[in-house]
C-alpha cells in the first residue's frame, strides 16, 4: 500500500512539474491574443469614426470641386470595401485604400484656396485630420500589441504550446505601397 501512495504521489508531482507551465503558458498567450484583439478593436472604433465621417466632408468639398470626380470615387470605392471587408486582413486592405483616398482628398483640398477658407471645409478638415491622428495612434499600439503576441507564440518554449494549442502569429499593419511617396496632384 506504501508504494502505491508513492506512485500516486510521484505522478502528482510529474502533473503538477508539467501542467503549471503548460497552463501559465497557455494564459499568457490568451492575454496576449485579448491584447491585440481589444487593440484591433480600437483601430476599428477609430476607422468606423473616419468612415462616418468622410461623407460629411466629401459632400461640403464636392460642390466646390467637381472637376476632382476621381477622387471621390477612389472614396466610395473605398468605403464599399471598408463595409464589405469580413477577415481581419481584408479590413487592414480595406481600410489602406481608404488612406489612399483620404491622403488624395487632403493634398486636394489644401491646393484650392477658396474651399480652405470655407469654415466648413475647415472645420471638417480638421476633424479628418484628428481622426487620422488618433488611426495613427491606434494602429501603432495594434502592431506594438501584435509585436508582443507574435515574439511569444514564436519564443520557446512558448512556441510549442502555442502550436499544440493552434494559436498563430497575426498580421500587422502594413503601409500599402508607395505611402513613403507624397501623393501627386494634377489639375490640368
Amino acid at each position: 500500500m506504501k508504494n502505491s501512495w508513492k506512485v500516486i504521489i510521484g505522478i502528482a508531482i510529474v502533473v503538477l512539474v508539467l501542467g503549471i507551465p503548460f497552463i501559465t503558458t497557455y494564459n499568457s498567450l490568451n492575454k496576449k491574443e485579448n491584447e491585440v484583439d481589444a487593440q484591433w478593436a480600437n483601430v476599428e472604433s477609430k476607422l468606423q469614426r473616419r468612415y462616418d465621417l468622410i461623407p460629411n466632408l466629401v459632400n461640403a468639398v464636392k460642390g466646390s470641386m467637381t472637376q476632382e470626380k476621381e477622387v471621390f470615387g477612389q472614396i466610395a470605392e473605398a468605403r464599399t470595401a471598408v463595409s464589405k471587408a469580413g477577415t481581419q486582413n481584408e479590413q487592414i486592405k480595406a481600410a489602406n485604400q481608404m488612406d489612399q483616398a483620404v491622403t488624395r482628398l487632403i493634398a486636394t483640398v489644401e491646393n484650392y484656396p477658396e474651399l480652405k477658407s470655407s469654415d466648413n471645409v475647415t472645420r471638417l478638415m480638421d476633424e479628418l485630420a484628428g481622426s487620422e491622428n488618433r488611426i495613427s495612434v491606434e494602429r501603432d499600439k495594434y502592431n506594438e500589441a501584435v509585436r508582443a503576441y507574435n515574439t511569444k507564440v514564436k519564443s520557446a518554449p512558448t512556441s510549442f504550446v502555442a502550436g499544440m494549442l493552434g494559436f498563430e502569429a497575426k498580421p500587422y499593419f502594413k503601409a500599402v505601397e508607395g505611402a513613403d511617396k507624397a501623393p501627386e496632384v494634377n489639375f490640368d
